[in-house]
């Protein structure tokens, strides 16, 4: 076993952009996924979570019984003991249309306790963290704006205001000369006052707001408030979700930007595509921008309540060691995963040497060849490999430039 080439899983939700504008659609075509221009296309998603499990190209054999036969010559001796024989990572592609819903993924000792409780809507026990790179130009919110600037908007757009009477003074007064504490004392109160707000009166007072500030959907990619409240009220008009934009953080990344997401930390996305990785998980908490299930309560409460600029949700890569200098690695602060991208120019190679732990393997760009002990595997947009640990490969730009993107697990 050194390098699979797998068939990926692709779904449908109604957020997803619409047949091959979608590089998730355009992936899962390399696979002979046949795609219809009349539906949406959302995630391809690249592992062995149960709900879009990864097959050995070509066959009806999922990737987790080739983990399971032999975790470690799967895994590395390691991975395996450290993550009960399990993949300990999920990688996908992301393609947005529209945004997604206002959400954070618990912690571990969270997702134990709401797996046990109501294991229909939290389907397993572990934590999420997840890591975003973008492929595209890319929207998203994350964490929480600086106190200051939530408090500015608080007194420009009096419909914000209007929705949080109780905590909109202590709030901006805590924002002046609250110590740590009571800044995040207060931005609970605040966020828990907003989401927990009448329906009627989240309708009356943006219907009031778009008023004031028109409805006309201009740029994808500007991010100033009022564009983002008029984009994201379009498409989900009277939603309370559509507010955040006022309390959390708005990131607009370029290709091969990336930021983190750790457990409790709040997010939604907004447009574009992008490569994700995460822990084995699907535990999503939801509050707004959704026709899912929202836990209000359970999000506010568990949220970690860190605020701060933009720039402090960002992941720089590094030079990766474990390449011959065509590669950088997007390293978060958590064991599950990391990732790995090489960029080649036409007629360049790069070696990695094997690794310790098992990689997913992800062609977004260009043409080439992958070379194992075995044998030459062809690279294509959207073609996936499984690389076993211990498993040196080569790889070949023709006459392309050649972009991959690799997550992996090292002990």
């Amino acid at each position: 076993m050194v390098a699979i080439r797998l068939s990926c899983s692709v779904n449908n939700y109604h957020w997803g952009k619409q047949g091959l504008n979608s590089k998730a659609a355009q992936f899962a075509a390399t696979s002979n996924v046949t795609i219809d221009e009349t539906k949406t296309y959302s995630e391809l998603w690249m592992g062995t979570h149960p709900t879009g499990p990864s097959l050995v190209f070509g066959t009806e054999t999922p990737l987790s019984a080739i983990v399971d036969e032999n975790p470690r010559d799967a895994l590395g001796e390691d991975i395996a003991k450290k993550f009960n024989n399990q993949l300990p990572f999920l990688f996908k592609v992301l393609s947005i249309d529209r945004a997604l819903s206002i959400q954070a993924h618990p912690d571990k000792a969270l997702a134990q306790k709401l797996h046990a409780e109501r294991p229909n809507v939290y389907k397993d026990p572990n934590h999420k963290p997840e890591m975003s790179i973008a492929l595209t130009d890319f929207v998203a919110m994350s964490g929480f704006r600086p106190l200051e600037q939530i408090a500015a908007f608080l007194e420009n757009f009096p419909e914000f205001k209007a929705l949080v009477t109780e905590s909109a003074d202590g709030f901006s007064a805590a924002a002046k000369r609250g110590d740590d504490a009571e800044k995040r004392k207060w931005l609970k109160a605040l966020f828990g006052e907003l989401m927990g707000a009448d329906e009627n009166e989240v309708k009356r007072q943006l219907d009031a707001l778009l008023e004031r500030i028109g409805t006309e959907v201009g740029d994808l990619l500007d991010v100033s408030p009022e564009s983002l409240v008029r984009r994201v009220s379009a498409e989900y008009p009277g939603d309370v979700g559509v507010f955040c934009v006022f309390m959390l953080n708005v990131l607009k990344l370029a290709p091969g930007d990336a930021f983190f997401m750790g457990p409790n930390d709040p997010h939604a996305y907004v447009f574009g595509d992008c490569i994700e990785c995460m822990a084995t998980s699907d535990n999503v908490v939801r509050a707004g921008l959704t026709p899912k299930m929202r836990d209000v309560p359970v999000l506010v409460d568990m949220l970690t309540y860190d605020y701060g600029t933009p720039d402090a949700k960002l992941l720089k890569p590094v030079k990766f060691k474990g390449a011959a200098g065509h590669s950088v690695i997007y390293d978060p602060p958590i064991d599950e995963f990391s990732v790995v991208r090489t960029l080649l120019d036409a007629g360049q190679s790069e070696t990695v040497s094997g690794l310790a732990g098992p990689q997913v393997l992800l062609v977004v760009e260009g043409r080439g060849t992958l070379v194992d002990e075995d044998e030459n595997h062809m690279l294509i947009p959207g073609v996936v490999y499984f690389i076993a640990p211990n498993s040196p490969i080569t790889i070949f730009a023709k006459n392309s430039n050649l972009v991959i993107y690799t997550a992996m697990c090292l002990p």
